[in-house]
């Protein structure tokens, strides 16, 4: 791993417990500790954050099939596999990514894939809080003036609901018409999932878990693509027969919408 400037390794970070727990290598004691400790009362918390991981690629995929060649990941996290770029240059090889994180270790392994060369990966340092400033950032390997694919992953459960509504919405905003926005929140249900909840928000940062109906309000007035707001694994747009399955203690419930 390179050297990272102004890193606290006795600090856990959201990035890098994920990254633990997709199996990933960028991870330090502090993280797996965190991890660990969410496993043990949430056992289903890495087969949650896989099944994340692997909607939000389907769901690029599934846009880069609707001719969208312009990405922007919110929070991105680790570039584990299956990775953004990765996924959309699958279906067309010129398709542009914009990374954003503030995670330092994250940004120090995105400014790697940027410094091999690749002019359609824009890495941008920045708070999504901090709209504005990120969208600038943004802008400098992203046209906001043709249609996008805007990814927020895993994400809005840091904020309060209210202030995921309004975060998505200033977003939004900034999108031309034709574009898509791929939401994922984590969502607890039973009382083992409730427990990780609260002993994530004990430790790395606060969790909220939004209901459902919280979660499809954070789309405002945009236009769901069915099958809307689902389970994860219940999101498979392409396929002929609707999936339903049983509930489950622990989820991601996610949906894809259209801008404009």
């Amino acid at each position: 791993m390179a050297t990272v400037p102004d890193f606290d390794p006795s600090m856990p970070s959201i990035a890098r417990v994920y990254d633990y727990l997709l199996d990933g290598k960028d991870n330090f004691a502090v993280d797996r500790a965190v991890a660990e400790r969410l496993l043990a009362v949430a056992p289903l918390t890495a087969e949650v954050t896989r099944e994340n991981r692997q909607f939000l690629s389907r769901a690029v995929t599934w846009a880069a099939n609707r001719g969208i060649g312009q990405f922007i990941d919110l929070g991105c996290g680790m570039p584990t596999a299956p990775n953004t770029h990765e996924t959309a240059r699958a279906i067309d090889p010129g398709a542009r990514v914009a990374y954003v994180d503030n995670d330092v270790v994250v940004l120090s392994h995105l400014r790697a894939l940027a410094a091999k060369g690749d002019p359609g990966v824009t890495v941008a340092d920045g708070d999504v809080r901090e709209v504005a400033a990120v969208l600038d950032a943004v802008a400098a390997g992203i046209d906001l003036s043709a249609p996008a694919c805007l990814l927020i992953g895993f994400l809005l459960h840091f904020f309060a609901p209210d202030d995921a509504r309004d975060l998505v919405a200033r977003y939004v905003a900034a999108l031309a018409p034709g574009s898509y926005v791929v939401l994922s929140v984590g969502r607890a249900d039973g009382e083992e999932a409730k427990e990780g909840f609260g002993t994530y928000s004990a430790g790395p940062a606060q969790v909220y878990n939004h209901s459902v109906p919280e979660f499809a309000g954070f789309f405002g007035p945009l236009e769901l693509v069915p099958p809307g707001v689902v389970d994860a694994r219940e999101w498979r747009p392409d396929w002929e027969q609707a999936v339903r399955l049983p509930p489950r203690d622990g989820q991601v419930i996610v949906g894809v919408a259209r801008a404009g």
